[in-house]
């Protein structure tokens, strides 16, 4: 079996790795990766793995991240010491959530539902577990959002916005038609309400509707820039460290 590793401490990288093989001898470690962003770049540049394990809490970020980023389609192990992440991860192609500090026992019964998982699919389908698994983990997101306006509420759509972007200190969503709506939560929370086939966080403060987008061009230094349908107040760049990401998001409809 070819696995990774996503595990911020060195330390307990190895020490997971090596309970690993003292359980499954046939395993091929293929990386070791520390972060958000160098498991985006290896998981949008390699061929997927058959097994992940993973921490949630990594120096960047959430291990979440990732998941808006690359299509994850094999099983994953989260391998955590904070317990409260523990629905997402079910939602994120996890087979088992085990809690710091854990014996081989837990990481063996692990195994168990791997394999469990990966024979009930083989024998109940023609296709192969990852397009099984493809089809299962489709995220819808969100239909629509309420808004205040003119003294009045409203619904919008969400295949209507085009954009939502960060206006001064609060999120606004911003629909094809040109019209505005500033709404009263962050733009991780309206990120983590949205299918993340359909929208994309190319930064800190745009998040953008597959939809909306024009045309992307190379820019210098290796940056993208993504012209829209429709005006925004700045230029959307995307860095040469995350072009690999955006573009395979792009490819994978």
């Amino acid at each position: 079996m070819k696995a990774i590793i996503i595990e911020d401490e060195i330390k307990a990288a190895k020490s997971l790795e090596n309970m690993v093989v003292k359980l499954r001898p046939s395993t091929c470690i293929l990386a070791k990766l520390q972060s958000v962003e160098a498991a985006i770049d290896y998981l949008s540049s390699h061929e997927m793995p058959e097994l992940i394990l993973m921490d949630i809490q990594l120096s960047d970020g959430l291990c979440f991240e990732i998941f808006k980023s690359v299509n994850i389609t094999c099983p994953v192990i989260f391998c955590t010491a904070y317990g409260e992440y523990a629905l997402e991860a079910i939602k994120a192609n996890g087979v088992d959530y085990l809690l710091k500090p854990f014996a081989e026992a837990d990481l063996r019964t692990a195994f168990e539902r791997v394999d469990n998982f990966k024979n009930f699919f083989q024998q109940h389908a023609g296709s192969d577990l990852q397009e099984l698994i493809r089809k299962i983990n489709v995220d819808e997101g969100k239909k629509s959002f309420l808004v205040f306006k003119n003294n009045k509420y409203q619904t919008v759509q969400t295949d209507q916005i085009a954009y939502i972007y960060i206006n001064y200190t609060s999120p606004s969503i911003v629909t094809f038609k040109g019209d505005e709506y500033s709404i009263n939560q962050s733009l991780d929370q309206v990120q983590n309400q949205l299918s993340t086939r359909q929208f994309y966080r190319l930064n800190r403060q745009y998040l953008i509707n597959f939809s909306a987008i024009k045309e992307v061009e190379h820019y210098f230094t290796r940056k993208l820039f993504v012209r829209l349908h429709i005006a925004t107040p700045e230029k959307l760049l995307i860095g040469k460290e995350k072009t690999a990401a955006f573009l395979h998001w792009l490819e994978d409809r």
